[in-house]
């Protein structure tokens, strides 16, 4: 397929696209009557839904079927994928890493943003402090990764070789030999774990400032006056009032932590024991084709992701509530 067609293809569709609205515009402005308002309203909701039943639903319940069909998906077998899942050993170190990145990742990222946003607060560089903080969010996962692959870089100790890893680097001018951390297992899964609390440390201090910033000032001065300052303020005052924020940003973290696949894939490929559930789906559906244990993946993630989803919509209610 030439560009020209290509850009050919992408004018009918933004073409057809124009035509679908401009009709729905036109029907819901001819709307009258009793109905008219149902009618306007279906009007607008129907494209919406309809894109979302064939992108989310659709796809949704063919992953269901697949996942109880074989590699091939011409025969029924049941649950035997969702058993290969728990009892094959590679795929239990799947599990293992996966579990690992959910309780770690969002711990520490949460407890780094919330102690820099309370250590910043209201200082004379706050902005700039948040600013060198926040600027990992701005980067893609996938450059995040390039740039911590070359941190992690290894060369053996030779001769006229030297260290382009700032990590290894460090090693040699402490006189130890060079690692390649990559391939320490399992230690590597805690240096791509760094990766992501990188880049969500920022989110989490910007959530969490602009909740400490909204707690009532009376309650703090009453807080002074009754004296408590330092860490009883932030223990009795500060974190309980942030206590719905906190949470957010915890459930927040931890569905993207569930879903990340670009740290793994650019740094090791799933390979050297780093595997984890959203890249062990790719590999299996993609490169060995396996389309029942594929789909399995999906749907255990799909499980795992939907009640944090659900607990957080909830947790953002209340906060709106308030």
């Amino acid at each position: 397929m030439t560009l020209l067609d290509k850009l050919f293809q992408l004018l009918v569709a933004v073409v057809l696209f124009a035509a679908v609205m401009g009709g729905v515009l036109f029907l819901a402005n001819r709307a009258r009557g009793r109905w008219s308002n149902l009618l306007q309203s279906l009007a607008f909701v129907a494209p919406a839904l309809l894109l979302l039943a064939v992108g989310l639903v659709y796809p949704a319940v063919r992953t269901a079927i697949q996942s109880v069909f074989d590699r091939t998906s011409a025969n029924f077998v049941g649950l035997s994928n969702y058993i290969t899942i728990f009892t094959q050993p590679d795929l239990l170190v799947v599990l293992r890493n996966t579990a690992i990145w959910v309780i770690v990742t969002p711990l520490l990222a949460t407890a780094i943003g919330l102690i820099y946003a309370v250590l910043v607060d209201r200082t004379r560089f706050e902005a700039l402090a948040k600013a060198l903080i926040f600027l990992p969010m701005a980067i893609s996962f996938v450059g995040a990764s390039i740039i911590w692959k070359f941190i992690y870089e290894f060369r053996p100790n030779q001769q006229n070789i030297q260290q382009i890893g700032l990590v290894n680097q460090f090693l040699v001018w402490l006189g130890f030999e060079p690692v390649n951390l990559i391939l320490l297992q399992p230690w590597n899964n805690l240096l791509l774990i760094v990766v992501m609390i990188w880049i969500q440390a920022g989110f989490a201090m910007t959530i969490l400032s602009a909740a400490i910033k909204a707690i009532p000032d009376d309650v703090v001065e009453a807080a002074r006056l009754d004296g408590v300052g330092g860490l009883r303020m932030f223990w009795f005052i500060t974190l309980p009032s942030i206590r719905p924020a906190v949470v957010v940003v915890l459930t927040t973290i931890s569905i993207a932590v569930l879903k990340v696949f670009d740290i793994v894939r650019t740094m090791t490929g799933g390979q050297y024991g780093t595997g984890v559930v959203a890249n062990e789906f790719y590999t299996q559906s993609f490169r060995l084709f396996d389309l029942g244990v594929g789909s399995s993946l999906a749907m255990l993630l799909f499980v795992l992701v939907v009640p944090i989803v659900i607990y957080n919509v909830r947790q953002m209610r209340k906060v709106d509530a308030r």
